[in-house]
């Protein structure tokens, strides 16, 4: 997995580190899942910016995934994320 961050999109303040994995992108949208490198309570829903390794950034939804196991204590949880448009 990769390392990124992710960020609030209303005032771009970073609120996590996060190891991510692609599974799909194109010109038009891209997604994949992610994991925060440290306990972070995350809102489903639209309102994120994920910056990749490479520095290009995006904006983003996230939905956890409830059928994948948890780890740690405080749990981390996987997400699913989903943008729309080109990284840049």
């Amino acid at each position: 997995m990769d390392i990124g961050k992710l960020y609030h999109l209303e005032d771009g303040k970073l609120i996590v580190k996060v190891d991510y994995r692609f599974y799909d992108e194109s010109p038009l949208n891209w997604w994949g899942e992610l994991v925060p490198r440290e306990y972070r309570r995350l809102e489903d829903g639209d309102g994120y910016v994920l910056e990749l390794d490479d520095g290009r950034k995006g904006r983003c939804t996230l939905r956890k995934r409830v059928n994948r196991a948890v780890s740690g204590t405080p749990p981390l949880y996987h997400y699913q994320f989903k943008g729309r448009g080109q990284l840049e």
